[in-house]
């Protein structure tokens, strides 16, 4: 029996968005996928910021925000999503599949980038599930490698599954031709898994209150507000807990009209 040939479905002109095909799609698991879709020429943003994304909804679209999963300089925009079986939009967005089109703001915004942050020589990425995303392009962004000398990912997940593109980041990128060589020395990445069997099995406080964090680093065995860096993105409770911490810390947060030694997407915390 033949499969059923695939309609892509089009969507109605929108003056105030793009209208953008989706180029591949990949299932991680049953509740997580990453896709990509067109970019257009006129669209222009930092490695690390947010734009929103959507699907026709008869009367206007349905709008969400989403993390740039790939850097400023990528000819397409790759996201990265959760499933949500009874959300108003992901419940449609993981049926997407190649052809398919999406609506796309005009202006990609956001404080997860470098200009928010002030110099410093360790750069650390503080994630819990699809919070990686924003990371995954600044990682990819040769820039950011000019301006840390170290660049350490951490990224914790409940299940072995919920590693995405684990293989990579363990390969320090290799496969990147622009940041191969500097992340073959600047590179940092540490997976942990809580809830199965996996090497690296605490949550990121632990990992930094036993040194596991550190273990690899030059510099000190704690995060330092004179030489560390730190973004964080993920669970409203992780990014509330380690803001605190930072503060505590003497860590100040940025934003882009005044950088600091962390930030956090605020649009994204609740």
């Amino acid at each position: 029996m033949n499969a059923p040939v695939h309609t892509p479905r089009l969507l109605p002109e929108h003056t105030s968005f793009h209208a953008v095909a989706v180029n591949w799609v990949r299932h991680w698991n049953e509740h997580l996928f990453s896709f990509a879709i067109e970019r257009p020429a006129s669209l222009r943003f930092r490695s690390g910021e947010f734009v929103m994304i959507g699907l026709d909804d008869g009367a206007k679209p349905l709008m969400r925000a989403y993390s740039i999963a790939s850097p400023a300089y990528a000819e397409e925009l790759e996201f990265l999503s959760i499933k949500v079986q009874d959300g108003p939009l992901t419940s449609r967005l993981q049926a997407i599949q190649p052809g398919d089109q999406l609506y796309l703001a005009r202006k990609p915004v956001g404080t997860l980038v470098c200009d928010a942050l002030l110099p410093g020589s360790r750069l650390f990425l503080l994630s819990t599930g699809t919070g990686l995303a924003p990371f995954l392009s600044l990682i990819r962004d040769p820039d950011v490698y000019d301006r840390f000398s170290q660049i350490i990912v951490v990224h914790s997940v409940r299940r072995v599954s919920d590693l995405a593109y684990h293989d990579e980041l363990a390969g320090r990128l290799a496969d990147d031709p622009l940041v191969a060589d500097q992340a073959a020395e600047q590179f940092h990445y540490i997976p942990t898994v809580t809830r199965e069997p996996f090497h690296t099995s605490k949550r990121i406080n632990g990992l930094i209150e036993d040194g596991t964090l550190f273990k690899d680093l030059v510099g000190a065995n704690k995060l330092d507000p004179e030489t560390d860096r730190v973004m964080l993105c993920g669970s409203n409770a992780m990014i509330h807990e380690f803001a605190t911490m930072l503060e505590s810390e003497g860590f100040s947060e940025g934003s882009n009209a005044n950088p600091g030694h962390f930030v956090i997407e605020r649009a994204f915390v609740g």
